[in-house]
C-alpha cells in the first residue's frame, strides 16, 4: 500500500480527552479538542476561535487551536491524529486529487470528508494607492505568492487568468504564509493579495493611508470566466455585500467558494462527528454574531453541497435528521465519492508502474501528472 489514510478521531487522538455527556441538547463532546486552522489574523482562525468559545460556554469543552499559514501545516496534524478537526480551505480538494504539494509520494490522494463548510467569498484585494482598478491593471504589479499554499495561489492564478495574465506577468513577492501576504499589502511590500473579504488584517488596510478596494470579476465577462474555470472548476461568480471595503451600497463582484471547511478523515468515528455537527448547530445563537461571516455557519448553509470533498456519514446522519440533506446533496455526494475512488485507483496504478519502471523520486511528480491526466480524462 503506497498511501495511508489515518483516523483522526480514534482512541490515540482522544486519549487526553475522555468524552462526557453535555446537558445542552444531549450533545456529547470530549472535554478538550485540538483544531488546526489558518494562521492568526485570518478569518478562519477568528471563526474557529468564536465557535471554540461557544463550545466552552455551552458544553464545557476546551479547544486548543493550532494555526498554520501553509496547507501542509494544517493538514499534517490531521493526518497524524495530533488534531481532531481541520478548519481547511481548498487544500481539501488538492489533497483528495493528489495535486500540488499532495502529489508527493509521501502524500497521494487523501480520503477526506467534510463535516460542515460555510459559503465564503474570495477576491483580489487592492491597495487603493497602487492605482489598480481592474485585474488587467495588475500587470507588472507586486503580487504575493505563498509558499506551500496552493489553495490561495491557485485562486490568485485564476483571477489573473480572468484578464489573460499569469504569474509571469507580475512581480512575484514570495511570502511564507497567508497572513504574511496580507501584511505585505498593509506594509507597502505588495500591491494586491488574494483573500477572503472578512480577514481581520483587511480592516487594518481599509483604515490605513493605502486604502482598500476590490478588483471586479464581472459575471457577464464570459471569456474571463471561461479562463477562470480552466484553472480550476470549483469557482463561481458571486456578489459580496459584506466584508472589509464592501457593503450593500458598495458590493464586490468576486468568487464564491467554501471556507473554512471543517474536515476529518473518512475513518473518523461516526458518533463523534455526529455530535460535533450537532454542537455546531445547537450553539449557533452563541457565536452567530461574532464576525460578519458567522451567519453563514447556519446548518442549512454550511451543511449543503457542493464542497471540496464528500460529507462524513456522521454529518449526513444529523443533516438528514434536521431536514437539511436533500436528494441533490446525496447525488453530488455520491458522484464526488466516485471521483475520489477513481483518483485513488489511478494513484495505485501509477505507483505500481513507477516501481516496475524504477522511476526515481525526482521524476515521480511528472510521472504521476502524466498518468493522472491519462487516467482521469
Amino acid at each position: 500500500m503506497t498511501f495511508k489514510f489515518t483516523a483522526t478521531l480514534g482512541a490515540a487522538a482522544l486519549a487526553v480527552a475522555a468524552a462526557f455527556p453535555a446537558a445542552a441538547q444531549d450533545v456529547e463532546l470530549p472535554r478538550s479538542m485540538l483544531w488546526s486552522t489558518y494562521d492568526v489574523g485570518s478569518s478562519g482562525y477568528a471563526e474557529a476561535s468564536a465557535i471554540a468559545d461557544a463550545f466552552g460556554k455551552e458544553f464545557g469543552t476546551r479547544v486548543r487551536i493550532t494555526p498554520s499559514g501553509t496547507s501542509i501545516g494544517r493538514l499534517l496534524p490531521l493526518k497524524t491524529g495530533r488534531v481532531q478537526y481541520g478548519w481547511l480551505a481548498n487544500e481539501v480538494y488538492f489533497a483528495t486529487e493528489a495535486l500540488y504539494d499532495f502529489e508527493a509520494q509521501e502524500w497521494g490522494p487523501q480520503d477526506l470528508r467534510i463535516v460542515a463548510g460555510r459559503p465564503s467569498t474570495f477576491g483580489m484585494a487592492i491597495a487603493t494607492d497602487s492605482g489598480i482598478k481592474t485585474i488587467a491593471d495588475i500587470r507588472g504589479k507586486r503580487v504575493p505568492r505563498i509558499k506551500a499554499n496552493p489553495s490561495i495561489n491557485i485562486k490568485v492564478e485564476a483571477m489573473l487568468a480572468f484578464a489573460g495574465l499569469t504569474w509571469d506577468d507580475v512581480e512575484v513577492v514570495e511570502v511564507p504564509s497567508y497572513g504574511a501576504a496580507l501584511r505585505a499589502v498593509v506594509d507597502g511590500q505588495a500591491d494586491v493579495a488574494g483573500t477572503t473579504p472578512t480577514a481581520a488584517t483587511l480592516y487594518e488596510l481599509e483604515g490605513s493611508s493605502r486604502g482598500l478596494s476590490w478588483a471586479p470579476l464581472n459575471k457577464d465577462n464570459t471569456e474571463g470566466w471561461d479562463a477562470i474555470t480552466k484553472v480550476a472548476s470549483f469557482f463561481a461568480p458571486t456578489t459580496a455585500t459584506s466584508g472589509a471595503g464592501i457593503s450593500e451600497e458598495n458590493p464586490a463582484e468576486i468568487f464564491a467558494v467554501r471556507y473554512p471547511m471543517v474536515t476529518v478523515y473518512a475513518e473518523a468515528d461516526e458518533t463523534e462527528v455526529y455530535n460535533f455537527i450537532k454542537a455546531l448547530d445547537t450553539s449557533f445563537d452563541i457565536y452567530k454574531d461574532a464576525t460578519s461571516a458567522m451567519p453563514n455557519w447556519a446548518t442549512d448553509k454550511s451543511g449543503t453541497t457542493p464542497q471540496d470533498a464528500p460529507f462524513h456519514p456522521g454529518a449526513i446522519k444529523y443533516l438528514k435528521e434536521i431536514g437539511v440533506w436533500s436528494e441533490n446533496d446525496q447525488k453530488w455526494h455520491t458522484e464526488r465519492l466516485e471521483r475520489m475512488q477513481k483518483v485513488q485507483a489511478a494513484w495505485e496504478e501509477a505507483t505500481e508502474a513507477a516501481f516496475d519502471q524504477n522511476v526515481s523520486a525526482k521524476d515521480w511528480p511528472a510521472f504521476w501528472a502524466d498518468h493522472r491526466a491519462k487516467s482521469l480524462k
